[in-house]
């Protein structure tokens, strides 16, 4: 068979009889086709918007939120309450996105009796228990029970009003009635389902003596989730099961980020509500120094762990000596600063001075950096008493105290042929001495004042001679 693309009014010229009605027909459904597509390509999307706070929107099985979001044509959303069984739904639990336009009433959440108050003019709250067994609220708001569960649904009303009115779908009989609790038997008219079984899924309506009602719908339902293994150090968990309702809780040990839910349910549809976390060490940000003169000498950046500085020689930290890992991987301080080591300018010695040695380094400031070395040095006529030199020491200070210049005499020297007495390197102001001349040589006859060390420094005199016996 061969194919022959022709325009629309050519098809009477080249065909005729059955052939025409054939191939008119599948050109005229070409273009219906064609013409429903681009009507699909081109309809709107729908928003959803002023949607009431207290709502649950669920799309894909995944809940969305409201207000936030444009749904394409043919989209179907599930709406129900947040809170199952205290809020009544006025509306459409199903709806479908045509052609921008939801194609049912936009629901909204009623309070019920436990949110105003148990006053008469309001729907009845609604609540469910499961003393044995699991359950989980699909996103219609119908309650999945799993099979053999004890299922009791609790009617709020207040006893003093009257009583409520219990009516369901199933073929099968409960027990109703107020609860026998002294705490709750004046506020919850009960229903309650014994060991569920398929049978008992339905509507169950509880309505007031003025005939507001309130409804859940109960869906009896034999489902399971993939089994959770126990999980592997340093992760841990408490599993309570895998069928539907139930849950597991997951926590790290310290110095671990849980990194996921710590707690996932088995829901309606058989999956879990998240995946199974995992610990993640916590570290703390790598540090980096800025400054060449920091080092480190100990660098551990997981939790608990610690980073230690020290500066190279000269400088100082300026800062904490060491931080640690701590919390969400937080470091307790930040990083420290090397300063240069510095000395002042030493006190100059009264009756002195300083001599700066060769290998002094100072700074322009008239300090000195750690090394520099100075020496100390007196006038004629003073002794040094201390150290001669000190250096600028690692701790900001000068190794020795700024000596001291005493008025001193020098010693004077021994004269030819004699000695002086006492013998000292120096002498006080006061001091005298006297000579004692060499066997064959004596001091003059005449009588001489001994040499006296004065105020200033300086001998009264110098040692008187000796001379042979020959000469005097």
């Amino acid at each position: 068979m061969r194919v022959i693309v022709v325009k629309r009014e050519m098809l009477f010229m080249l065909l005729d009889g059955l052939w025409t009605v054939f191939l008119l027909h599948l050109l005229t459904t070409v273009d219906c086709l064609a013409e429903k597509q681009g009507n699909e390509n081109h309809h709107q999307g729908c928003k959803l918007e002023g949607m009431h706070p207290l709502l649950i929107v669920t799309y894909k099985n995944l809940t969305i939120s409201a207000d936030k979001i444009t749904l394409p044509h043919g989209s179907r959303v599930s709406v129900r309450c947040r809170e199952l069984g205290r809020y009544k739904l006025m509306g459409d639990p199903l709806l479908q996105c045509r052609n921008g336009t939801w194609n049912g009433k936009l629901p909204s959440c009623v309070p019920t009796t436990a949110i105003s108050n148990y006053t008469e003019d309001v729907p009845p709250t609604i609540l469910f228990g499961l003393p044995a067994g699991s359950a989980a609220v699909e996103p219609s708001g119908t309650l999945a029970v799993f099979p053999g569960s004890i299922l009791h649904l609790e009617c709020l009303f207040a006893r003093r009003l009257g009583n409520p009115e219990w009516t369901w779908t199933s073929n099968r009989q409960y027990l109703t009635g107020w609860a026998i609790a002294s705490t709750e038997r004046d506020w919850k008219y009960r229903l309650s389902i014994y060991y569920a079984k398929s049978q008992d899924s339905g509507n169950y309506v509880c309505s007031t003596p003025r005939g507001l009602a309130n409804s859940i719908r109960v869906h009896v339902v034999d489902i399971h989730c993939p089994t959770i293994e126990q999980p592997v150090a340093p992760l841990s968990g408490k599993i309570e099961g895998a069928r539907m309702g139930q849950s597991a809780t997951f926590k790290c040990p310290e110095g671990y980020r849980l990194q996921g839910a710590p707690n996932i349910t088995c829901q309606y549809n058989g999956l879990w509500s998240a995946a199974v976390p995992r610990c993640e060490p916590i570290l703390c940000p790598e540090l980096v120094p800025t400054n060449a003169k920091l080092q480190l000498l100990e660098r551990n950046n997981s939790h608990g762990g610690r980073v230690v500085f020290t500066c190279m020689w000269g400088y100082r930290l300026s800062g904490p000596q060491s931080i640690q890992c701590e919390g969400e991987g937080v470091w307790t301080n930040s990083m420290p600063t090397c300063e240069e080591i510095t000395c002042p300018l030493p006190t100059s010695p009264k009756s002195g001075h300083i001599v700066e040695h060769k290998r002094s380094t100072k700074k322009r400031n008239l300090r000195y950096k750690v090394g520099a070395l100075v020496q100390f040095a007196c006038q004629p006529g003073h002794q040094l008493v201390g150290e001669s030199s000190a250096i600028c020491t690692e701790g900001g200070s000068w190794s020795h105290p700024t000596p001291i210049c005493k008025v001193r005499c020098p010693y004077p020297g021994d004269p030819p042929h004699g000695r002086i007495a006492p013998l000292k390197f120096w002498y006080e102001p006061g001091d005298n001495i006297q000579v004692t001349c060499s066997p064959g040589y004596v001091t003059p006859l005449e009588p001489v004042k001994r040499p006296t060390c004065r105020e200033n420094g300086i001998w009264s005199g110098p040692p008187p001679p000796c001379r042979s016996y020959k000469d005097v």
